[in-house]
């Protein structure tokens, strides 16, 4: 029947990229979604795949989305929302809304992944975190924090993990052509370009590809990595 993975927040954007390049490996995918039902049933059908709708602040949706799902072998934390302004200018509930979608979705994901990898002795956790997460922006304080928070988890899990045969890893792309970049104008993203060493933005395919190496065997000695792929941006 062939290994499943989940990724979360799959319906367009990095984790789109991701659902297509892991369909291309062989890779059973299923999609997660909570807002983009359009793009999420379009992709789904093109790839022959279940789609699933949960809002990852919830956890009695995101055990439903796994009992839906079914045992997963690879999971992918990739739900996440931004928010920007001074911190004075972040309200409680606006940090709470960042950290209960980046950081408390993928604990709950995790913790819903990880007795059947336990059982059977193997399994594959991706974290998406961010170059924020590892060097901090200015006036994106929840998203840096949340994202940072993904760095500890991924050491802690795959210490905590590794005895049982799971790897676990983090992502952190850089400046990537996704609906984060929407509020950027021409200007600022050829600025963001500019201080890129590559001199380019990033294509979700790019992260695509690092998540489809640490999911397969080549990279079967890596695990608690935090990899950029940030086109030498965090330099």
């Amino acid at each position: 029947m062939g290994k499943t993975a989940l990724v979360t927040g799959s319906s367009r954007g990095i984790g789109a990229a991701a659902v297509r390049r892991l369909a291309a490996d062989g890779w059973n995918v299923a999609i997660h979604y909570n807002r983009s039902e359009d793009q999420a049933l379009a992709l789904a059908k093109a790839l022959g795949a279940p789609a699933y709708r949960a809002d990852v602040r919830d956890p009695g949706q995101v055990d439903a989305l796994f009992r839906a799902a079914g045992p997963v072998d690879l999971l992918v934390c990739n739900a996440g929302i931004a928010q920007y302004g001074l911190l004075t200018d972040t309200d409680e509930a606006a940090w709470r809304d960042v950290l209960a979608v980046n950081t408390d979705g993928a604990y709950r994901c995790c913790r819903a992944a990880i007795p059947h990898m336990v059982r059977q002795k193997a399994g594959n956790i991706i974290l998406m975190s961010s170059v924020w997460g590892v060097y901090g922006a200015s006036c994106e304080a929840a998203y840096s924090a949340s994202k940072a928070a993904l760095v500890g988890l991924t050491k802690a899990l795959a210490k905590e993990l590794g005895p049982s045969g799971i790897r676990v890893n983090c992502v952190a792309p850089g400046v990537i052509d996704t609906d984060m970049l929407a509020q950027f104008d021409r200007a600022d993203r050829q600025a963001l370009a500019e201080q890129t060493p590559l001199g380019r933005i990033g294509r979700p395919e790019d992260v695509a590809e690092l998540i489809a190496f640490l999911a397969s065997d080549s990279a079967g000695f890596i695990t608690g990595q935090v990899i950029g792929c940030d086109g030498g941006f965090g330099l």
